[in-house]
């Protein structure tokens, strides 16, 4: 079988030839839901941005492969890649009030990609996004396509974000941290959306977050990163019954315990990150950047 997504050895850097990513590895099956994990400048959103195309102008990919279900994305021309990127991907953002454009009802933006880009008609495109609205349980499409993005909750943009991703039925979806700004309820709700829908269609997601909680709602397998280096990976349940690394151990260990409120936070040791930014320091001093 053909993977959805696999990236291969790849590394980025910074214009100062400072990796950002280091030699990533990591493949998601068709169907699949994949969680990247690890602290805030881990890598992870770094990650699905280069899948996406999208990376800072101050970024640049050197060395690897990506592949879109077997396409080497880093081998096609700029125009090709955006229309095979456009036909099969999809983001969820973080943020969606910054997502959305403030000047524009949400109709119309939710519409663009379905018309633009797959080139369907105004009505058959306007017919399935109410459709899919009502299937994240939006109780008025009607008046959700017709309003601003100020006028809803965090909540509804949010399902707006989930509906408008799925809509063009993509092989791949990045979903960037898509319950952290949201409230506890809510996130609960969106999760609950995403999953449904998720193996409704049988799309595979590459799933960024920082909560281990998050994680083993949702995801099959599980990439531990740290500094943008992949430290651990496993099936979800196995990485739960035996993490095998010290970081994934430490990671854990700082979970906040819902069963036990008043327990101390426990900070990631920092013995272990001393010993990872060593194990960092010294690959970066042996890793060359290819020429050309």
């Amino acid at each position: 079988m053909t993977a959805c997504l696999e990236i291969a050895g790849l590394s980025a850097t910074l214009a100062n030839s400072v990796r950002v990513l280091r030699d990533v590895s990591l493949t998601v099956q068709p169907g699949e839901v994949r969680a990247l994990v690890g602290e805030s400048g881990a890598g992870k959103s770094m990650i699905g941005k280069a899948v996406l195309g999208v990376l800072p102008q101050s970024v640049h990919v050197v060395q690897g492969h990506i592949r879109l279900e077997g396409a080497d994305l880093l081998a096609l021309p700029a125009r090709e890649r955006r229309t095979l990127v456009g036909a099969k991907t999809a983001l969820i953002p973080q943020d969606p009030l910054t997502a959305l454009n403030p000047s524009r009802r949400i109709g119309p933006q939710m519409t663009d990609r379905l018309t633009k880009i797959l080139g369907w008609s105004g009505g058959k495109a306007e017919a399935r996004i109410r459709q899919l609205l009502d299937e994240v349980q939006i109780r008025d499409p009607a008046r959700v396509v017709a309003s601003y993005p100020h006028e809803l909750s965090g909540g509804m943009r949010q399902r707006v974000l989930i509906a408008a991703a799925f809509a063009a039925e993509p092989r791949l979806i990045v979903a960037d941290e898509p319950t952290t700004a949201l409230d506890v309820t809510v996130q609960k709700q969106t999760l609950k959306l995403i999953a449904a829908m998720q193996r409704e269609r049988g799309t595979a997601i590459l799933f960024v977050t920082h909560d281990l909680g998050v994680v083993a709602k949702i995801s099959q397998k599980v990439t531990v990163l740290y500094a943008g280096k992949v430290v651990e990976e496993a099936d979800t349940a196995a990485l739960f019954a035996d993490p095998r690394h010290a970081y994934t151990r430490a990671l854990m260990r700082a979970t906040p315990r819902y069963t036990d409120p008043q327990a101390s936070l426990q900070p990631v040791d920092d013995a272990v990150l001393a010993e990872l930014a060593a194990e960092i320091a010294t690959a970066d001093r042996q890793w060359r950047p290819p020429h050309g």
